[in-house]
C-alpha cells in the first residue's frame, strides 16, 4: 500500500468523526431546555420546554386552541430560547346589523378590532353601539348601524292668498271677486337619513320657486246707504229675490169674505199696500224693507215683512197689491231687498 492510500484513508476516518460530532451536537441541540414565555389574555407565565415547535409547546402544556385563536407567530416556528409567545383567546359577542343577529367569536376586546376580525367593513356615515374605540366584555351585544342618506326632489303647490278689500261701489253684504287666485309652484329638494333602513330624520335643503302664487282678490261692499223718491235711506244688508204679486182674491188666498182668516196676515195684521210676505228663515217677520225694481219699472218701496206663503221659500218675496189688475201686471220679478236698519 502507498503513502497516497494510507493518507486518504485516515482523512475518511476524520471526516467521519467530524460528521458523527456535528450530528450528536444538532441532537443536543434540540433537545436542549429553552426558557419560553407564554401570554394567554395577558396572563403571562415562564415555562421550560424541550418542544421544537410552538404547536408542540401547546399540545405539551394542553393549551386548546382554534381558527379564532389568536397566536402572535405560526404553529410551526421554531422555539428559541426567551421567545414570547402571545396568545388572546376567543371571546363570544353577539353582533346585530339591522334586524340580522348573530353570535360571533373573537379574541378581541376593541370594538373596531373585533369588527376588523370578522371582515365588517362601516361606510363614512355609519357608527356602532358601543363605540368603535371602547372595549367591550364577552357577550356584549355590539349594534352596527348602517347609515343612508337619499336627496329626492319633488314639486309642491304655494297656496295662494285671499285676498278681501272694501268697496263703496258695492252694497253691504255683497261681495264680488275681481281676481281669482292661483297656486304658485314650489321646487323642494330634501335629504332623509335612514339607520339601518328606517326613516330618521328629513329636513328640506333647498327650496326654489319655480312659479310665484296669485292672490285671490275680493271687494266686500260697503255701502249702506240707498236713495229713493222719498230721500236717502241706511240699509244693513241686501237680497236679490225672486218677487210676486197677491192680493186679497181667492185666487191669491184661497178665501172668501166670511172666511176666517181672511184678510189677516201670518203677524195677525191686516193685509194691505206695504205688506209683503217672505221666508222667516231668510228674513224674520217685521223686519222693515225697502223693495227696488232691478227691470227699470217703479219700486214698490217701503215695506214690512208681515206675512207668509205655502210657496215662499228661500230667496222669494210675495208683494201685496190691493187689486188684481196690479197683482197681473207686476207679474214675476226679481228686485233688489233692502234690509233696513
Amino acid at each position: 500500500m502507498n503513502n497516497f492510500s494510507v493518507n486518504k484513508a485516515k482523512a475518511l476516518k476524520i471526516l467521519t468523526v467530524l460528521a458523527i460530532f456535528a450530528s450528536l451536537s444538532l441532537g443536543v441541540y434540540s433537545l436542549a431546555a429553552k426558557d419560553i414565555t407564554i401570554s394567554i389574555d395577558d396572563e403571562k407565565s415562564e415555562i421550560v420546554t424541550y418542544s421544537n415547535t410552538v404547536e408542540e409547546l401547546l399540545k405539551e402544556k394542553g393549551i386548546a386552541f382554534d381558527s379564532n385563536t389568536y397566536i402572535n407567530t405560526p404553529l410551526d416556528t421554531k422555539l428559541k430560547d426567551n421567545m414570547n409567545i402571545i396568545i388572546k383567546m376567543p371571546k363570544s359577542y353577539t353582533l346585530t346589523i339591522g334586524n340580522e343577529k348573530s353570535k360571533i367569536k373573537s379574541p378581541y376586546e376593541n370594538v373596531e378590532d373585533i369588527l376588523k376580525d370578522q371582515d365588517i367593513k362601516l361606510d363614512q356615515k355609519d357608527y356602532t353601539k358601543p363605540a368603535l374605540d371602547e372595549k367591550v366584555k364577552p357577550e356584549t351585544e355590539i349594534q352596527v348601524i348602517k347609515v343612508k342618506e337619499v336627496i329626492e326632489e319633488f314639486e309642491k303647490d304655494i297656496p295662494h292668498k285671499n285676498l278681501t278689500r272694501k268697496s263703496d261701489d258695492l252694497d253691504i253684504g255683497i261681495e264680488r271677486i275681481v281676481q281669482e287666485g292661483q297656486n304658485g309652484l314650489m321646487n323642494v329638494k330634501t335629504k332623509k337619513i335612514f339607520e339601518n333602513d328606517k326613516l330618521v330624520k328629513e329636513e328640506t335643503i333647498e327650496e326654489e320657486i319655480v312659479k310665484k302664487p296669485i292672490p285671490k282678490i275680493t271687494e266686500k261692499g260697503t255701502r249702506n246707504v240707498a236713495s229713493s223718491s222719498r230721500g236717502n235711506f241706511r240699509y244693513r244688508k241686501t237680497l236679490t229675490m225672486a218677487a210676486t204679486a197677491y192680493d186679497l182674491s181667492y185666487q191669491s188666498t184661497g178665501k172668501t169674505p166670511g172666511d176666517r182668516g181672511y184678510g189677516v196676515t201670518a203677524s195677525g195684521t191686516r193685509a194691505r199696500a206695504g205688506v209683503v210676505a217672505v221666508d222667516p228663515n231668510v228674513i224674520p217677520l217685521g223686519t222693515k224693507l225697502y223693495v227696488e225694481s232691478l227691470d227699470g219699472s217703479k219700486d214698490y218701496g217701503f215695506c214690512t215683512a208681515e206675512d207668509t206663503g205655502g210657496a215662499i221659500k228661500g230667496n222669494k218675496i210675495d208683494l201685496f197689491f190691493s187689486s188684481s189688475s196690479e197683482v197681473k201686471n207686476f207679474g214675476r220679478r226679481r228686485v233688489k231687498v233692502y234690509i233696513l236698519h
